[in-house]
């Protein structure tokens, strides 16, 4: 199997920025002398584009303005991209899901700098409120939703507790975003949908009434925001100062709790090491797998 070129997944970034409406250059974060210093970052795609582009862009702005540098909106249409991205560290900052952040420090990319300490993260499975799914069991290979095979809570953990608590595997339809999972639950085109309940919470009015809430993982530390071990030392301290800053005021958390966010505090590695342990590896796709095999079909070479 051939494997893309560099060129043809700087082309596929470039296209997903271009779909967030994000100005996208693949060169690592610089500056010349007396320009401003310009990083890229990177964001797991849990909401449709436009969301993540209302959520995060004056957060970096005001990020940006505590700091002195300049915050390029790095888009990603799907999960698998967004891993093919980091893992080739082309992000130099990155908001990801714990396990991205195990992988990330496991190959000694990224260092986490803060997280949310008033929300841990959980997985769920939602059904439709009027539907005939009444118990766990009641899912045994039946169609269920999924952002990616590796979406953390909303994919990973709910198959793994599944599979070990009750021995049930479904069939899994993989859609992208959590968005799309709720709305392909409350549309009937899947008998349950894997996610989280911030992202449940914060979908639309008429697509929650017509969910319930089936299952619940055991919690676990959320999403950091991560830094490429590339960005120096004081850098890395400016923005994490600077987020720290953010939940101290009112408008600051109002802008967090977008992503969400809410109460900022400093991360480090034992957050997230736990998950070592949690033998989810058998069940994840290689990182990047399903963006390789898009891209592969795209170019007919499968």
């Amino acid at each position: 199997m051939t494997k893309p070129s560099g060129l043809r997944r700087a082309k596929w970034i470039a296209l997903a920025a271009a779909a967030l409406g994000t100005c996208v250059g693949l060169a690592e974060g610089s500056a010349k002398a007396g320009e401003t210093t310009e990083y890229s970052w990177g964001v797991v795609p849990q909401f449709a584009p436009a969301r993540l582009i209302a959520a995060w862009r004056p957060i970096l702005d005001r990020v940006g303005a505590r700091t002195g540098f300049r915050f390029r909106l790095v888009g990603a249409p799907q999960i698998p991209n967004f891993e093919v991205s980091f893992m080739e560290g082309r992000f130099d900052f990155a908001y990801m899901n714990p396990l991205h952040a195990m992988f990330a420090m496991r190959r000694g990319l990224y260092l986490p700098l803060v997280r949310d300490r008033g929300k841990t993260l959980q997985g769920i499975l939602v059904v439709r409120r009027d539907g005939a799914i009444r118990s766990v069991e009641d899912l045994r290979e039946a169609r269920v939703a999924y952002p990616a095979p590796n979406a953390l809570g909303a994919s990973l953990v709910v198959r793994s507790d599944l599979l070990r608590n009750f021995g049930v595997r479904t069939d899994p339809l993989y859609v992208r975003t959590h968005s799309s999972v709720y709305l392909h639950v409350a549309l009937g085109l899947t008998a349950a949908g894997g996610g989280v309940q911030t992202t449940l919470d914060r979908q639309p009015p008429e697509v929650r009434k017509r969910l319930r809430v089936l299952y619940r993982s055991d919690t676990f530390s959320p999403h950091p925001v991560m830094a490429h071990r590339r960005v120096a030392d004081a850098h890395r301290e400016k923005v994490r100062a600077a987020f720290l800053e953010l939940g101290r005021s009112e408008s600051g958390r109002a802008l967090l709790a977008a992503i969400p966010m809410s109460r900022p505090t400093r991360a480090v590695a034992e957050d997230y090491l736990a998950l070592a342990t949690m033998d989810l590896e058998k069940l994840m796709a290689p990182l990047g797998s399903v963006f390789r095999e898009t891209a592969e079909q795209a170019r007919g070479e499968k």
